[in-house]
């Protein structure tokens, strides 16, 4: 290990209990902010889009609903491991402080610079297309103004919530209410006014389950987690929530299990309205649940029900993951702009603003017929097959690239927690994960499922999403270096 190395890994703990600079990072979050947040991510486009997908791979009403739940409990699992780390360790950036006091300043660098080259970047921009898909389907304009209403999508939310921490909590709280409503207004119309067919779906889902093809089942699985995805995200403002010790806890637990019972109700709805076959059949499933009520007016609902869906994704990963590059701000002299505070607007302006211009300049790369030609050569020259560009832009393509990287980080968190219930024996930990150590295994057995899953699935194109960890790591081995001009502060029980 070179002497520099060394001497960082040496000081990771002393430094990254450091205190940020006075009122710079505020706690203006209450419970329900998170829990806004919480739910805001997680339900954008993927209960629109993946329900006929799961129901098909599922193989019946029954085994469909079984899929949701056992996602729901695995997800409330992690938040059960999430709220211990959280509680303990209540800094800014969730994950990334997790890793680094786990396994050393190596291991957040890398973190921080995946989220932000192509994870947490290339979600956003998911989402921000998928926004634009939507708005050129219900304003009929034409598809070539996708990518740049995508781009104009994280620019407003950039600058929501670069203008405070108050303006992007109330967006993400009014986006999450309007999704709510139109949830809501979906298992209604579902229940109330259920199409040919439909009472057979729920009836077949009281029926008995019987064991599951494991094959399609397993890709069924595989969907339903990545719908579920996106609660751990609450960890990256733990800093700045009000009462840490009971709020951190309660917003993962009611944020994860509210989304678990929303997804229950909604999959009822649609198998009360089409009815199995014609839920699985379904080419735009919430559409076709609202015609009951709303006629031909259903389509241009759910069009703008999405784009609220996926507004307010965009929205809680905005405001979230700028907290990881302002956390490796105050640590690494590569990033040390991005951890400064604007001291009027209590916002970490630079890494909102470094975060929306990746994600801004990933839509029109991946999202352009020019962008795509251009990474289609440079995969050339290294001798690597040309990609497809499925879906949203091309953005399905990138993430299917990137998910063994997502979860290979979400796996290491699991391990950290052993890791620092040994290594931090005597603090004090406000809130610890019931039947220990057997729920903590529970997770990292789904997460190390999900690793192989998901590296399965993309084949060989999960080699690609490996390029961004190996440059990012070339990138610590030669800049790597702590900011060592901070004056420490020893780690006190309510840190």
């Amino acid at each position: 290990m070179p002497a520099r190395m060394a001497k960082a890994h040496s000081r990771a703990f002393t430094m990254t209990t450091s205190n940020p600079p006075q009122g710079s990072v505020q706690s203006h979050l209450g419970l329900w902010d998170a829990v806004s947040i919480i739910v805001g991510i997680v339900i954008g486009a993927g209960i629109y889009e993946t329900a006929p997908t799961i129901l098909n791979f599922a193989g019946s009403p029954a085994k469909a609903m079984l899929a949701w739940t056992l996602g729901g409990l695995l997800s409330v699992i992690g938040a059960l491991c999430y709220a211990e780390l959280a509680t303990t360790y209540p800094r800014q950036g969730g994950d990334y402080f997790f890793l680094e006091r786990a396994f050393g300043p190596w291991a957040a660098f890398l973190f921080g610079w995946s989220q932000l080259t192509v994870i947490m970047s290339g979600s956003i921009g998911l989402m921000a297309f998928i926004f634009a898909d939507y708005a050129v389907r219900l304003f009929g304009t034409d598809e070539a103004a996708a990518p740049w209403l995508a781009v104009a999508a994280v620019a407003a939310v950039s600058a929501a919530n670069i203008f405070g921490l108050k303006t992007g909590q109330r967006t993400q709280n009014v986006l999450t209410a309007l999704k709510v409503l139109g949830l809501a207004a979906i298992v209604i119309a579902g229940f109330g006014w259920p199409q040919t067919g439909g009472a057979q779906g729920v009836s077949a889902v009281a029926g008995v389950i019987s064991p599951p093809p494991a094959g399609l089942f397993a890709v069924a699985m595989i969907l339903v987690l990545y719908t579920y995805g996106g609660w751990n995200d609450a960890a990256f403002v733990v800093a700045e929530m009000k009462d840490k010790n009971r709020n951190i806890p309660r917003a993962l637990l009611l944020g994860t299990g509210g989304v678990a019972v929303v997804y229950l109700l909604i999959n009822a709805a649609y198998l009360n309205a089409l009815g199995y076959d014609g839920a699985r059949n379904a080419k735009a499933i919430a559409a076709e649940v609202l015609q009951g009520p709303c006629g031909d007016a259903g389509a241009r609902a759910m069009s703008l029900l999405v784009m609220i869906s996926a507004l307010g994704a965009l929205n809680g990963m905005t405001l979230t993951g700028a907290r990881i590059y302002a956390a490796a701000g105050n640590d690494f002299a590569l990033f040390a702009p991005l951890g400064r505070w604007h001291p009027r607007l209590g916002t970490p302006v630079a890494a909102v603003t470094l975060q929306g211009a990746f994600a801004a300049g990933m839509m029109l790369v991946v999202g352009t017929e020019a962008g795509r030609a251009m990474v289609n050569t440079a995969l050339g020259w290294i001798r690597f097959e040309a990609l497809k560009w499925e879906g949203h832009g091309g953005f399905d393509t990138l993430l299917k690239c990137t998910a063994p990287v997502f979860w290979l980080f979400f796996l290491a968190v699991g391990v950290a927690l052993f890791v620092l219930r040994a290594k931090d024996r005597g603090r004090e930990r406000p809130f610890q994960v019931p039947l220990f150590p057997l729920l903590p295994l529970i997770f990292c057995g789904t997460c190390g499922w999900m690793l192989y899953r998901a590296t399965d699935y993309a084949g060989k194109l999960s080699w690609l999403g490996l390029i961004p960890v190996a440059l990012g790591a070339a990138v610590f081995l030669l800049s790597g270096q702590r900011l060592l001009n901070q004056p420490p502060s020893p780690p006190s029980k309510t840190d």
